[in-house]
């Protein structure tokens, strides 16, 4: 075998009448015994990945030989080079945050500032801070762009300087549409170039993303998953993201989904699936002869859903399909045929006649078995058919018998429908589906109940140009689904308050109330906290659930309502049939709408035009800014950033069970006045009705820290009979105190504190401030008995210590209640994967030693760990040029 040099793979084409350089996969393979068309696609990417970005022959060919071997174990760690990172505002503005306060430091350093700038294209699509505060009206949409505005100000003008003042930095001002529809639709190329030795290189697009859901962008082809925003502070700087050597599940879809049947019905199945499959970490990917009943909208509602199902990605390969959704969407002829030629050039392009990868597992799923489907009332992975709502619904909640009336407000009852977020608003079928509904429900004299709180939250202004043109807004609209904005609403809990009456209705009478969303999360407390039953739906199943304004029906039997002379009228009656949505989708959709719309995307709005913001290269920082604060994580003082070592004394801040997500651990939502964040800001001078949310003060860590595990229904089983973030103060006179006051007198006492959980402890939406707000709360260490990918990795970039029980031990077996203290031995000489002693010291003074797994999973972010986290790392090495 002649000796690996990556120049050997360097070849070119031309296309439209320029030279393309490219790194040659199928020569690749075959130089390691392989044949590409047996590699998974998602990894063929990887592939290209490495060759184009290690520099080092010997590092570049180990890196391969590890890729090729197909061991997906800790061993096998490699750096993966996203070509790009998208964002929006809620994670982006910390990230931002930090990059500014990581110039000051710089600065500090006699270095500089300026030579801090995201070395990779970076895209912060502001999709995060509209609330629905104003619904069922024409007025809607521009009342709440108004008070997004009023709300938001200042977190704009730090953005809008950071546009100006970082190179490689672009922002996609309100209104837009959700970042992950917006990449779909337009900032993807799906082949990248760049320029290379004096020429110009082609390569597949790649990205990481602050939000777990920019795994939609897999539908294109494009190999892109949700990080951590301190990960992706890290590849913005130019740090390899480090990654083992994947799991492939490969997923055969086959038969044709039937009459009725929508893609969400289709995702909801697929997440139960692998689900108990476990596809946790894994790469997913698709193939089978079901691809060619699938749509482009319809793949992107399953990619989108991968971190529901658990998967780091949800993978389709470029096709037909791929070509002809990016002309629809305006890209030109050109580019589209550059993209067909790149790909059938490196084997990256599909069809059912070539060889199937191969794979390490495969899933199975049959088209024709899918039903019409929700899922909740609790998490994504709890499919119900239509039948089975209402026997959910009694099963979890309800312990009064026959209270429940449909046809009234009480348990049960409906009190959010909502048409949002991007999984489903992405989807031209499922929107004008909805539509069709509305239309043949308003047909026959149909109305939505007047206790359910309804509104329309596109990802994309497309959607209204398709709804309009259909005719069917006008129907939507009757039935209070008026436009209420594009973007990210209720499924991330910007839902925005109830009529008053109705909230008070909800408390006196301790109603169990339920909410019906287009939406990929259901989490408790997610979505509002008055609604205890999250259920996620198609489009079109949540304008039927406003009309009936309750949970406890059996849809396949029940009627639905009554027409104008008092017939029953069911759900057949006014559900569309396929063609009938496909005729309107393909009257209705038109390629000029995109190519409007998305021409001038970056200018915004007049009031965006018209912010003023300061031009300098390092931010003047407002001390009484209450929503952007510089960052503390280089104060000498900074907890974060302590000294490493064996840990004694330590003692539990809260004790978890099983599933604890990243929104019980990460401040989001609604800020209350009696909380620690509440009382900050009233400290502060802020009024309640200014108070906004914790997604949109992310860049204060005071605020952010103050509603770290302050989630209302988190549970601390050292307190099992209270709800919400509390604690036991330190010393026995403290009594129960919330989790922050308790942190901060542990900080005074200079005393160590770790997080005891279950399993998948932090899954969810990819939250930094789960990490960030852990470490300055005083976490050193959390010990579960599983991580989710993205959390544990951000654990470790702000210096906290995963650790995992091992198999068959959890905190119940070992017997500890959280009033114990602990020692943890050996972290002077961790290793990945290596292990760490800790000793209980139990209230009767017996000590027994366990042995841990420490989960640092690779020697990159073992680096990271000794340094004290990403930033402080990417600081010792600018101070070291």
């Amino acid at each position: 075998m002649p000796v690996f040099a990556r120049e050997n793979f360097l070849k070119s084409y031309v296309a439209q009448g320029k030279k393309y350089l490219f790194y040659d996969l199928k020569a690749v393979a075959h130089y390691f015994g392989q044949n590409i068309t047996t590699i998974p696609y998602s990894i063929r990417v990887l592939v290209e990945n490495i060759i184009r970005n290690t520099s080092d022959d010997e590092d570049c060919y180990n890196n391969l030989k590890k890729i090729f071997s197909y061991q997906a174990d800790s061993g096998n760690a490699f750096a993966f080079y996203p070509g790009r990172i998208l964002m929006q505002d809620f994670t982006g503005v910390p990230a931002i945050v930090d990059l500014a306060t990581l110039r000051d430091a710089v600065f500090d350093t006699d270095k500089n500032p300026e030579i801090i700038n995201p070395s990779i294209p970076v895209d912060l699509v502001i999709d995060h801070s509209l609330i629905v505060d104003s619904f069922g009206t024409k007025e809607s949409f521009g009342e709440n762009i108004y008070h997004e505005y009023q709300r938001n100000k200042e977190r704009y003008q730090f953005l809008k300087w950071g546009q100006k003042a970082f190179k490689n930095f672009r922002v996609v001002p309100p209104g837009a549409g959700i970042c992950h529809q917006v990449n779909l639709e337009y900032l993807a190329p799906v082949v990248s170039v760049s320029e290379f030795r004096g020429g110009t290189i082609a390569f597949p697009d790649t990205l990481v993303g602050t939000d777990s859901h920019t795994t939609m962008i897999n539908a294109l082809g494009v190999l892109g998953w949700g990080v951590g925003g301190i990960e992706a502070e890290a590849a913005m700087l130019g740090q390899g993201y480090p990654m083992q050597v994947p799991e492939v599940v490969g997923v055969h879809l086959s038969g044709e989904l039937k009459p009725g049947v929508t893609a969400t019905d289709l995702v909801l199945n697929i997440t139960e699936i692998l689900r108990k499959h476990n596809v946790v970490s894994k790469f997913v990917e698709f193939y089978g002869a079901g691809l060619k009943c699938l749509s482009l909208a319809d793949r992107a509602t399953i990619a989108n859903m991968a971190p529901e199902y658990g998967a780091t990605c949800g993978f389709f390969p470029v096709d037909s399909k791929t070509l002809a959704y990016l002309k629809l969407t305006g890209r030109s002829d050109d580019h589209v045929d550059f993209v067909e030629h790149h790909c059938r050039q490196q084997n990256l392009f599909w069809s059912k006649d070539i060889d199937q990868p191969s794979y390490n597992d495969i899933v199975e799923v049959n088209l024709d078995k899918v039903e019409t489907s929700l899922a909740g009332p609790l998490r994504p992975q709890q499919r119900l058919n239509l039948a089975e709502v209402s026997q959910s619904f009694r099963q979890h909640f309800i312990d009064k018998e026959n209270t429940s009336r449909p046809d009234q407000f009480s348990d049960g009852s409906v009190v959010i429908a909502a048409i949002t977020s991007c999984t489903n608003t992405s989807n031209p079928a499922a929107m004008i589906g909805a539509g069709l509904v509305a239309k043949k429900a308003r047909e026959l004299g149909l109305v939505t109940k007047p206790w359910v709180k309804t509104s329309l939250a596109p990802g994309s202004q497309v959607v209204t140009d398709y709804l309009e043109r259909a005719g069917l807004q006008s129907s939507l609209d009757e039935l209070g689904f008026d436009l209420v904005g594009y973007g990210c609403t209720t499924c991330i809990g910007n839902s925005g308050p109830l009529k008053p009456e109705i909230e008070s209705d909800i408390i006196e009478k301790k109603l169990v109330v339920a909410s019906v969303l287009s939406g990929n999360r259901n989490f408790s407390g997610r979505v509002s906290p008055l609604t205890k039953l999250n259920y996620l739906a198609s489009p079109m199943l949540v304008v039927v659930y406003a009309l009936v304004g309750s949970v406890d029906i059996n849809l396949e039997q029940e009627a639905i309502g009554y027409d104008q002379s008092g017939n029953a009228v069911y759900l057949q009656d006014i559900w569309p049939t396929h063609q009938e949505i496909q005729s309107c989708v393909n009257q209705s959709v038109s390629t000029n709408f995109y190519r409007q719309r998305y021409e001038k995307i970056f200018l915004g709005d007049q009031e965006w035009r018209s912010l003023k913001v300061d031009l300098g290269s390092m931010y003047a920082w407002n001390e009484k800014s209450t929503y952007i604060k510089k960052a503390p994580y280089f104060d000498n003082d900074n907890q974060v950033t302590a000294d490493k070592g064996d840990i004694i004394g330590a003692r539990a801040l809260i004790v978890l069970g099983d599933s604890v997500t990243t929104d019980h651990i990460s401040p989001a939502g609604a800020i209350q006045p009696n909380s620690p964040a509440g009382q900050y800001l009233l400290g502060q001078g802020v009024q309640v009705n200014e108070f906004n949310s914790y997604g949109a003060r992310r860049g204060n860590h005071e605020v952010m820290v103050r509603g770290t595990f302050a989630n209302v229904r988190i549970q601390n089983e050292m307190i099992p009979d209270k709800v919400g973030g509390y604690t036991y103060g330190p010393c026995d006179s403290d009594g129960i105190m919330t989790i922050y006051d308790a942190a901060m007198v542990y900080a005074k006492q200079k005393t160590p504190l770790i997080v005891i959980a279950g399993k998948e402890y932090g899954s969810g939406s990819s939250r930094d401030w789960a990490a960030k707000g852990s470490a300055l709360l005083g976490i050193k260490v959390v010990i579960t008995e599983s991580f989710e990918r993205i959390h544990r990795s951000n654990l470790i970039g702000m210096g906290v210590l995963p650790l995992m029980f091992p198999k068959g031990v959890n905190r119940k077996t070992l017997g500890i209640t959280g009033f114990e203290r602990f020692d943890l031995i050996g972290l002077d000489d961790l290793s990945p994967g290596g292990i760490v002693k800790m000793h209980i010291c139990f209230q009767d003074g017996v000590i027994l030693e366990q042995e841990l797994i420490c989960r640092i999973d690779t020697k990159e972010e073992l680096n990271y760990f000794n340094r004290g986290g990403i930033l402080p790392r990417v600081l010792a090495e600018v101070e070291d040029i």
